[in-house]
């Protein structure tokens, strides 16, 4: 019932409909694509581009305190509300994001991702406390499943609003998304309340005597990193997992600005791209499961990166609305694909017999986010340098063709990997 509350923020804020009302409100006749947040000049696009990544930056910074609380066991349940409370409570007040608020807005769209990472953070820690071993990935699957319904169950329902208007008597354009932001907040902070009414407040075996420095968890990342240096092929892959994640997560992130402002795609084609999106990847990551039990994990992935070179080359030249969709269907195969791989492939490159995978992994969250903020920091600027987001999209050909070099790297060590495990 977490993932059924705050799905919806994902759906709605990240990818549909506030990408769409944030391009339209922010673009005029006379400023075109500027804006002036608090006095200074600013790319539409950009700025929003800019706001989350700084949302992902302040999760870096924090994730280390965070996971050693969730790691301790103390009273997690609290931070895990207090996180809710401030993305369902930013999300609420993106009602009253108008041209004239528009600092409100950009404030607000930045705590919402901050409160949504924020929460998984401790959401995910709930898994092993509430769910014996065998049954743990049917649960982790049974919560995507309700996440996934229950996102698009309100999308629905403000599709009503933004589509059909008239059907409610409401004239004012700006009012539909506008309570669209609002609704996600409500649905966010109520059905949250089922898992945080039933979910336990800590660990039963938790005892204060053995709870460990808040600062422990940036010491571990310290001795992760001092290991890896150890790690000539892990050391290799992080890097190649870093560079290609940044333009991974960049596309999944700014590709709705792209289509609302690029295309000038209405919010029911972005919509319909979601879809397609969110169905070819599930076919896609088991298609990639099956290729790497044939060729191996780094040779698939060399693949799937190439054919994301290709993508954004492709992206460059998108012009119409049925290219846009079959770009998006590529985008679904290989999206999907990347991310379950890239984690399988990491541990599989860990030593046997290592004792804090737990750690390591955390290293591995805390790369992915800084791949995100620097990717989605060098989107931005170049969007604001050059003033056009075609731009933006091949400078990530270098992103990803930089991961391809450190993954070739590593074909010889995979070959190994390939037979052994």
């Amino acid at each position: 019932m977490f993932d059924w509350a705050n799905s919806a923020y994902n759906l709605v804020i990240t990818s549909t409909i506030f990408p769409a009302y944030f391009t339209a409100i922010t673009t005029t006749e006379a400023n075109g694509d500027k804006v002036t947040f608090f006095g200074r000049s600013f790319v539409n696009t950009a700025l929003s581009n800019y706001a989350l990544a700084f949302a992902y930056l302040v999760i870096v910074l924090i994730s280390p305190l965070l996971s050693s609380i969730a790691d301790y066991r103390g009273n997690k349940k609290i931070y895990m509300q207090l996180f809710t409370w401030l993305g369902a409570i930013a999300c609420c007040l993106l009602f009253f994001f108008k041209p004239e608020t528009l600092e409100l807005g950009i404030i607000c769209f930045a705590l919402a991702a901050i409160g949504y990472a924020g929460g998984f953070v401790f959401y995910n820690s709930y898994l092993p406390e509430i769910a014996t071993e065998d049954q743990q990935d049917a649960v982790s699957a049974k919560g995507f499943s309700y996440g996934y319904v229950g996102s698009v169950l309100l999308q629905i329902i403000c599709l009503l609003f933004v589509l059909k208007p008239d059907w409610f008597g409401i004239a004012d354009e700006s009012f539909p998304p506008r309570l669209s932001f609002l609704l996600v907040g409500l649905w966010w902070i109520v059905f949250a309340q089922i898992p945080f009414y039933i979910l336990p407040k800590g660990s039963p075996n938790f005892k204060v005597d053995v709870q460990r420095k808040v600062s422990s968890g940036f010491a571990e990342l310290g001795k992760v990193w001092q290991q890896l240096k150890q790690m000539a092929q892990l050391k290799k892959f992080l890097i190649a997992f870093f560079f290609y994640s940044m333009g991974v997560q960049t596309t999944m992130l700014a590709a709705a600005g792209f289509g609302a402002k690029v295309l000038q795609l209405p919010t029911s084609s972005l919509i319909i791209t979601i879809l397609i999106i969110q169905l070819v990847a599930i076919a896609g990551a088991n298609l990639m499961s099956r290729l790497s039990r044939v060729y191996g994990n780094v040779q698939v992935l060399l693949f799937v990166v190439a054919v994301w070179i290709g993508i954004c080359i492709a992206a460059y030249y998108v012009h119409t609305i049925t290219m846009f969709y079959l770009l998006a269907a590529v985008v679904g195969l290989v999206m999907g694909g990347i991310q379950s791989l890239s984690r399988s492939t990491y541990s599989k490159f860990l030593p046997e017999n290592t004792p804090d995978t737990a750690s390591f992994f955390s290293f591995y969250d805390v790369t992915e986010k800084l791949a995100i903020v620097a990717g989605l920091a060098s989107f931005a600027y170049i969007e604001q340098l050059t003033g056009n987001m075609r731009n933006s999209i091949i400078a990530l050909t270098l992103f990803f063709a930089l991961g391809l070099i450190f993954l070739f790297s590593l074909k010889k060590a995979s070959e190994h990997l390939h037979t052994s495990k």
